[in-house]
């Protein structure tokens, strides 16, 4: 626990402490004394018998992700996730849907009701069992996203349906959930009963990943999702601080691996991931791969039509997001991935240039780039903080 135990602590008032964090904009890659050539950076990574040539998880939001985009997203390179509990599994034809999003961005963002009430509609395991089918039958790798409420209820539908790899994800999971009515979720039970592999988030800190790490998770979900659009920390009160998280995480997995004698549990990063730079200095802290959602808006192919909203931003009862504006297309899907960037912001070609700072950095792969020193920048604006031109953020 050497990351938990000498982190800085202060005193905000009588008898009471706070640990330090910092989040991944307080955060600088050093260049080392060495510098390669890009042809010989691999960016890629491999999570059980899956193997990606990018380190993407896309965000299970259906502002970007259609079976559609998810395939494409697979054939890109990366992994696409599908909401089992979104649109495409509560509407047999979500286009109306999708185009009064739409419309009401005429004037601005759609109101988060307006969200709540097209997902009032019920989720339908038909429409599961077709929509896991579609993505699995292209050939990509297949994975789904469930809340950890409605696991027990989905879960069966979405296995059954040949996913390949199941994401359980809530804004803040644990390994043991305490309810006094109905029945709880025991993560370890579940995991240990499956035959596919499970990536679960998100955790907090390093108790928390390794808890998780414990329940046999084959990936752990590090950050609670917060984007420039997310109202978490308004609503709730919670924020993390994601560079800390994902080193904290980092321990907790070198830790496991330890105890286990080999295991290797793979940690993902997320929340605002936003820019090039961004998942650069994810990776750099110790995330084995990030997981991205609203600058994946700008492609032209994703269904929300450029609008951004986040799963809980829809919550029935405690949204915690709002919608976006519409964006221009800034070019295809595997243009915001890795193709030539047309601007200079840190929103276009996002794996390509990981590509070009790893080997700015020297380093030849991902495990070693996560050993590529780091420095505090102190004072450094947020991304998207009042007063910069544009919410990429500081220049890398």
């Amino acid at each position: 626990m050497t990351g938990v135990t000498t982190r800085d602590t202060v005193e905000i008032g009588l008898n009471r402490f706070a640990r330090r964090g910092y989040d991944l904009d307080e955060v600088s890659i050093v260049p080392s004394r060495r510098t390669r050539d890009m042809d010989d950076v691999s960016t890629a990574w491999q999570i059980d018998a899956f193997r990606f040539d990018i380190p993407l998880v896309t965000s299970p939001s259906d502002a970007v992700v259609s079976p559609a985009t998810a395939i494409a997203v697979g054939q890109a390179g990366g992994l696409g996730v599908l909401n089992a509990e979104g649109l495409w599994t509560r509407y047999d034809d979500p286009e109306p849907a999708y185009r009064r999003l739409r419309d009401a961005a005429g004037d601005g963002p759609p109101p988060v009701a307006l969200l709540q009430e097209v997902y009032a509609e019920s989720v339908k395991p038909d429409l599961v069992t077709a929509r896991v089918k579609e993505i699995r039958e292209s050939g990509v790798t297949t994975a789904v996203r469930v809340s950890p409420q409605h696991t027990l209820r989905l879960a069966p539908t979405v296995l059954a349906a040949g996913v390949d790899l199941l994401v359980i994800q809530g804004t803040i999971v644990s390994a043991e959930h305490v309810t006094t009515t109905g029945d709880a979720l025991n993560l370890k039970d579940f995991i240990a009963d499956l035959d596919v592999p499970v990536i679960v988030g998100g955790a907090a800190n390093y108790q928390t990943a390794l808890h998780l790490m414990r329940t046999g998770a084959a990936g752990v979900i590090v950050g609670v999702g917060a984007d420039t659009y997310s109202t978490t920390d308004t609503v709730m009160g919670i924020r993390v601080p994601l560079a800390s998280a994902i080193a904290d995480a980092a321990a907790a997995r070198r830790d496991y691996l330890d105890e286990t004698g080999g295991r290797y549990v793979h940690v993902i990063a997320n929340g605002r991931i936003e820019t090039s730079g961004a998942i650069a200095r994810a990776l750099a802290c110790g995330a084995d791969a990030v997981q991205v959602g609203e600058p994946l808006r700008a492609a032209a192919e994703v269904p929300g039509g450029g609008v951004w909203w986040d799963s809980v931003a829809a919550h029935p009862r405690l949204p915690r997001g709002g919608t976006s504006a519409p964006v221009t297309p800034a070019g295809s899907l595997h243009d915001v991935l890795l193709g030539e960037a047309r601007t200079a912001d840190g929103r276009t070609n996002l794996f390509g240039a990981l590509r070009r700072t790893m080997a700015k950095t020297g380093y030849r792969d991902l495990k070693e780039f996560q050993r590529v020193d780091l420095v505090i920048g102190g004072g450094a604006p947020r991304e998207g903080a009042p007063g910069q031109q544009s919410i990429g953020g500081r220049g890398d």
